[in-house]
């Protein structure tokens, strides 16, 4: 990665906007979540899901939002398929069970 050198001023509620240079070189937009780290009284940033980037899911995740977005109709998991996933992830699996909240693509 390449040295960039920015300042940002803070505000009176602590916060600060990175500056351009620096979101385009952690790759984050708005939304974006970036992790601060204190070592040795340098405060290291990266972007918090750096460590957990699969690239083949990324790339499978951005097809679908183009799909989707370009209003092709998008065909649903088989359910077989759908509990594997869920479960090879953690998560507790109920296909019956109601979206609570917005969903966002």
């Amino acid at each position: 990665m390449p040295e960039i050198h920015e300042v940002a001023t803070l505000t009176s509620k602590g916060q600060i906007t990175l500056p351009k240079p620096i979101r385009q070189a952690l790759g984050v937009d708005a939304g974006g979540k970036v992790a601060f780290d204190l070592r040795g009284g340098e405060i290291i940033v990266t972007r918090a899901d750096a460590e957990h980037e699969d690239p083949a899911i990324e790339a499978f995740l951005g097809l679908l939002e183009a799909d989707i977005r370009a209003g092709r109709h998008v065909q649903s998991l088989p359910d077989d398929l759908a509990r594997a996933m869920l479960a090879n992830a953690g998560h507790a699996v109920n296909l019956d069970e109601d979206i609570d909240g917005e969903v966002a693509l």
